[in-house]
């Protein structure tokens, strides 16, 4: 196994990682810059652009038609990659006015899921958020509400179970899930990381639907047994903040990992961690992911 980095020091908060499979290019978000990246275009290209009239971004999806999808401040919208403009298609949270967007995926129908966090105070204020779904209509549904912190989403290879991360609740939980309804049953606890250190953040699944989760403050990124609930291997990263992961590259086995550099000011977390806010890349793992979903409207 081998750990890399293929951005350097490009965010605060990076997040969200996507691999396109059309360009062979990785995408990924710096959220507080309301930034959307393109890697792989070329050896060393890296290409960014700001999200117009958005105070941030969660998630970047590529569209089947053309184009990208973005959950981004408290809109879903359409974005143009080489302007940076968004095309609004629809508000949620309109009654929380300083809730965001955090994290988000396309299902197999090409359903854009995407969830919300509220502000932070001291620490983040609870329960303010909510996992919404983007049909191809541009129609949306609410699905769990009371969210603290909405993350991690993915589905088993059958399409029968979705799992999803509240961080919050430290956990990853697991839902019946409707492929041809987009609808969620029967929750329950998947995997507990109350006795981990650091929080379960985002996450992605590989071919033997295993879960690959990355652990905010833990310094790790953990694959885990959805159905028996047990850690099987810990990565440990050279930062102390990964944020989310996926598979990627030509034969989808390499892991690439986004993570944060936002604890202190950024001159601070680098002294201690000069490679906090970069995005890297893990080969050599053994094991393979499947590829993204992307968005149907």
């Amino acid at each position: 196994m081998s750990i890399s980095v293929i951005a350097k020091n490009v965010g605060t908060l990076t997040e969200g990682p996507h691999w396109d499979q059309n360009t062979q290019t990785l995408l990924f978000v710096n959220i507080t810059t309301a930034s959307v990246f393109q890697w792989g275009l070329d050896a060393e290209d890296l290409k960014e652009v700001i999200v117009k009239g958005a105070p941030t971004v969660g998630a970047v999806v590529p569209r089947q038609q053309g184009g990208y999808v973005v959950a981004a401040g408290r809109h879903f919208g359409t974005l143009d990659i080489e302007t940076g403009e968004m095309t609004r298609l629809a508000e949620i949270d309109k009654h929380k006015t300083e809730n965001r967007f955090n994290d988000g995926k396309c299902d197999a129908n090409g359903r854009f899921w995407a969830g919300t966090m509220g502000p932070k105070k001291v620490t983040r204020v609870p329960e303010q958020g909510t996992l919404y779904s983007l049909d191809k209509d541009h129609s949306v549904r609410c699905h769990v509400d009371k969210v603290t912190t909405s993350n991690g989403i993915a589905w088993n290879s059958d399409n029968t179970i979705m799992y999803y991360i509240d961080t919050g609740l430290r956990s990853v939980d697991a839902f019946d899930f409707d492929l041809e309804l987009g609808t969620l049953s029967n929750r329950r606890t998947a995997v507990s990381f109350t006795d981990c250190p650091g929080r379960p953040d985002g996450m992605c699944i590989d071919i033997e639907g295993k879960l690959w989760v990355a652990m905010y403050c833990g310094s790790a990124i953990l694959r885990v047994d959805p159905l028996s609930g047990k850690i099987m291997r810990t990565i440990e990263m050279p930062v102390s903040c990964p944020t989310s992961c996926c598979f990627g590259g030509e034969k989808f086995d390499v892991l690439y990992v986004t993570s944060a550099s936002q604890f202190s000011t950024q001159e601070e977390q680098l002294a201690k961690e000069p490679l906090a806010g970069s995005v890297f890349q893990i080969t050599n793992l053994g094991v393979t992911g499947l590829p993204a979903n992307t968005f149907s409207g």
